[in-house]
């Protein structure tokens, strides 16, 4: 009789089980139908798609910054936190969404890395922010480096100050004498390892980007101390300041920082200032009192709010002296209508004549002369134009490209007395040359010489001329360019968006960074004979010359040196 093995038995084999299964999954539908579904495992490391989305957008970022050596770093800026957020936004989707981590390492890293930045930015917030949009950081319970100083009143002792005696020393307006960013009467001592500038005094100053304008021994400034908007007067020789007049208002943005813009002009013993919010003041220059005051932003019936849309980084322009005249730029509501220069009688403050039609940029008037012809020079958003200084007829008028809330007009407009009429601006827009010509009927007619989108990128500075040449910071490095053709003769030397003075033969340049840089002013090569620190932080203040005696400032501190010369 044939043993038959039971089902019992089998069962109890696991040897001949765990065979079976092994070799013959067929039998087994139920599990051959669950290892055919079974999902493979996600991977820990990233596809290659995704290292080839990072490659590239490494790659684009190191050529922008290789190409761009002598370009506007702060697109670069832009684009290259772009490109990172691009980068840094491919992987964290990856990992969200298709690796291989577990659900709650990928949804604890997520919440990490929300809750260090929600943390960092709770507890720092954006201090101010450079020329090339570089932010610095503060922390946000540290009160305002400004508001940490003595109010004017507090501290101030206005006997003996005299702003109606002149000088052959005098700076009294922005860019000095004429407005232009020369001095010709000084020689200077080139050795400063050898002669080094005397330091006079050094020491803390209220924020604002407004420059220093000096006569008879006193230098006057705007600065923000707290909540008050001050027009100051210093000692020049000691630093000590003498009086200061305030008003209750703070102007601040993020990428122009806090105070005052413009700066103050000297005349006849009167001080006259434009406010960044549109006041408009001009003071006793003996004792800084009110002898009359005007607000730009109320007579022509422009919300504050609306005027900060427009004027994004706050009202810089500074008023220019005409004879009895004080003429400054006024712009106007978003529906208009809107007026490009407003002249007021400089004693009694009454409205004398309104013209053009257009909205103000960051520049400031001057006067020019085509031969025997005067004319006010005006830098508008989007337009330059002349006007017959008593009566303010536009007398030319020419597109300019720019917007007071983008690709900002900033830089002055230089008219020599030949006609010729040369535009410098950054953002990509470089520099042109026009000819203005007097035309037998009395109208000028402006014809364009040449236009470079590559040569004198001045944004946020001014050119100076010598000798049919310019020189300028463009795009933060010294450059000199040929008048007549906009051929570039040499561009070297990084010193950032400061500002620049033409002293003789010499370019002295107040460096982003706070340095004093000497420069010759030659178009044959570049050569920096000196330099020095002055002060330190960011400094986009224009510097002043009171004869040997160099005033530097920025939005932190202040400081006066006797610069060497030579007979």
């Amino acid at each position: 009789m044939t043993d038959e093995p039971n089902d019992e038995t089998a069962s109890q084999n696991p040897y001949e089980s765990h065979e079976a299964d092994v070799s013959s999954p067929s039998k087994d539908p139920s599990r051959s139908k669950d290892l055919s579904a079974a999902s493979p495992r996600k991977p820990l490391v990233p596809p290659l798609w995704v290292w080839i989305v990072v490659a590239f957008t490494v790659a684009m970022i190191m050529v922008m910054r290789v190409r761009d050596v002598g370009g506007d770093h702060a697109i670069v800026n832009i684009l290259t936190l772009i490109l990172g957020f691009l980068a840094y936004c491919t992987l964290a989707l990856w990992f969200l969404f298709f690796s291989g981590y577990s659900g709650m390492f990928r949804v604890g890293c997520c919440v990490a890395v929300v809750a260090s930045v929600t943390a960092f930015f709770t507890m720092f917030r954006i201090g101010h922010v450079s020329g090339e949009l570089i932010p610095t950081f503060r922390s946000r319970w540290a009160p305002p480096i400004d508001a940490l100083l003595e109010t004017a009143s507090e501290v101030g002792n206005a006997d003996g100050v005299d702003l109606a005696t002149t000088t052959e020393k005098d700076f009294p307006q922005w860019l000095g004498t004429h407005r232009n960013g020369t001095v010709s009467d000084l020689k200077l001592e080139r050795d400063w390892d050898r002669h080094p500038p005397e330091l006079l005094w050094r020491q803390p100053i209220g924020a604002g980007w407004s420059g220093f304008v000096a006569v008879n021994g006193f230098a006057l400034t705007m600065e923000q101390r707290g909540e008050e908007e001050l027009v100051t007067c210093y000692e020049i020789a000691t630093g000590k300041l003498r009086w200061g007049h305030g008003e209750a208002n703070r102007h601040h943005t993020i990428l122009g920082g806090t105070g005052p813009r413009s700066t103050p002009v000297i005349h006849e013993g009167y001080v006259y200032t434009l406010g960044p919010s549109g006041s408009f003041l001009c003071l006793d220059g003996a004792t800084g009192k009110m002898l009359w005051h005007d607000n730009i932003l109320e007579r022509y019936h422009v919300p504050p709010g609306e005027d900060r849309r427009a004027v994004a980084w706050g009202r810089s322009n500074s008023p220019l002296i005409v004879d009895d005249l004080v003429v400054v730029p006024v712009g106007g509501p978003e529906a208009g209508p809107r007026v490009s220069l407003a002249a007021f009688n400089r004693v009694t403050g009454e409205l004398v004549w309104e013209a053009g039609d257009r909205q103000v940029s960051f520049a400031s008037p001057t006067l020019a002369a085509i031969g025997d012809q005067q004319m006010i020079v005006s830098v508008n958003e989007d337009t330059v134009s002349g006007h017959a200084p008593q009566t303010g007829d536009v007398l030319w008028e020419i597109a300019w490209k720019g917007s007071s809330v983008g690709e900002a007009n900033v830089s002055q407009a230089t008219l020599l007395s030949d006609g010729r009429l040369l535009l410098s601006k950054g953002y990509s827009t470089g520099a042109a040359l026009w000819q203005l010509s007097a035309e037998a009927n009395g109208n000028i007619s402006a014809t364009k010489v040449w236009d470079k989108r590559t040569v004198l990128k001045t944004k946020l500075t001014n050119h100076v001329i010598r000798q049919g040449f310019a020189y300028g910071l463009s795009d933060g490095i010294a450059e000199c360019i040929a008048i007549d053709t906009g051929k570039k003769q040499w561009k070297k030397g990084r010193y950032g968006h400061g500002q620049v003075l033409l002293v003789d033969d010499v370019l002295v340049i107040q460096a982003e960074s706070g340095e004093v840089v000497m420069v010759e002013a030659t178009p044959d090569r570049f050569h920096e004979v000196a330099k020095f620190v002055a002060i330190e932080g960011k400094t986009w203040n224009t510097p002043c010359l009171y004869g040997d005696l160099l005033l530097v400032r920025n939005a932190e501190e202040a400081a006066c040196y006797r610069l060497p010369t030579v007979d």
